[in-house]
């Protein structure tokens, strides 16, 4: 049976005033193992507060992510740009070793500045063949460099897209956002079960077994227009998808193990929605720290 963890995207919304290095002890309190930090505007972290943080993440067993800054465009046409986007890489990679982070998400680039999707695909795959040796030079090849599916149909990241930048670029692994491939399709895909277990089947098909131990995975319900991703929702406004169940059951008729961040714009509070949907599908047995403690 899949093991599955929960958490948020970013430090919890009830516990805003409250240091960053007390996070994991309050999310192991509330039942949660996972956290994903948000360095969407910038790597502010110095390596002292980092340590300390994931010391404080191991000692509570919670699975810590980073997600990159969103300024991020290793497809685009302008030397400035590419080295930048590559020092705000390098930099989200040197934070994830220090805090002991597993993966760095981030959003590949934009289609704007290529003549076609392929030039800005190889343009994203050869440009980050510097990151690949600056995370070798640091040592730290337990972090995974983690291209994610985007929402915006302006954005480099389909899901054949990430799975070829994983097939190219040493070092990586898909992340997969739901509530992205459901926008970026105009809510046509993510609607069933069957959609879910086709994309974690396409993955391990086209890259390995590997690259689903863990999936890391983004969840939220989502708005969308005719350019993909507007805005994300909680779980509770059923008026826009998709459905967590149906990412729930298909997670684990495949059987592998699931990483779950929430951005809900109720962070937490949504991952324990989440946790609640997925310990009703399966039970105790799919979550490794509750079958521990019943047995």
């Amino acid at each position: 049976m899949p093991r599955l963890r929960f958490g948020p995207a970013g430090k919890p919304i009830s516990f805003k005033n409250i240091d960053l290095i007390r996070i994991p002890e309050k999310l192991r309190e509330m039942g949660l193992d996972a956290m994903e930090y948000e360095a969407v505007r910038g790597v502010k972290i110095n390596e002292e507060k980092a340590k300390l943080f994931g010391e404080e993440a191991r000692r509570n067993d919670i699975l810590l992510s980073l997600h990159a800054p969103y300024f991020i465009n290793l497809a685009s046409a302008k030397e400035k740009i590419i080295e930048n986007s590559i020092r705000r890489l390098n930099a989200s990679i040197q934070a994830a070793h220090w805090m002991g982070a597993y993966v760095v998400v981030f959003h590949p680039g934009y289609y704007k500045d290529a003549s076609s999707h392929d030039e800005a695909l190889k343009r994203v795959i050869q440009n980050l063949e510097p990151v690949v040796e600056f995370r070798k030079s640091i040592g730290a090849k337990n972090v995974w460099l983690g291209p994610e599916t985007t929402g915006k149909i302006t954005q480099v990241g389909s899901l054949d897209e990430v799975i070829e930048i994983c097939r190219n670029v040493e070092g990586t692994r898909p992340v997969i956002d739901w509530a992205h491939l459901h926008a970026r399709s105009m809510g046509e895909h993510i609607t069933s079960i069957d959609h879910v277990i086709n994309v974690i089947e396409k993955i391990e098909k086209e890259l390995g077994t590997w690259a689903v131990k863990p999936l890391h995975m983004h969840f939220s319900r989502i708005e969308y227009g005719k350019g993909g991703e507007r805005v994300h929702h909680i779980l509770d406004d059923t008026d826009f998808g998709p459905e967590f169940e149906h990412v729930c059951r298909g997670v684990v008729e495949t059987g592998v193990d699931g990483v779950f961040i929430s951005e809900s714009p109720i962070l937490e509070k949504d991952a324990l929605v989440m946790k609640k949907i997925c310990m009703e599908v399966c039970g105790v047995k799919c979550f490794a720290n509750e079958a521990k403690e019943k047995g």
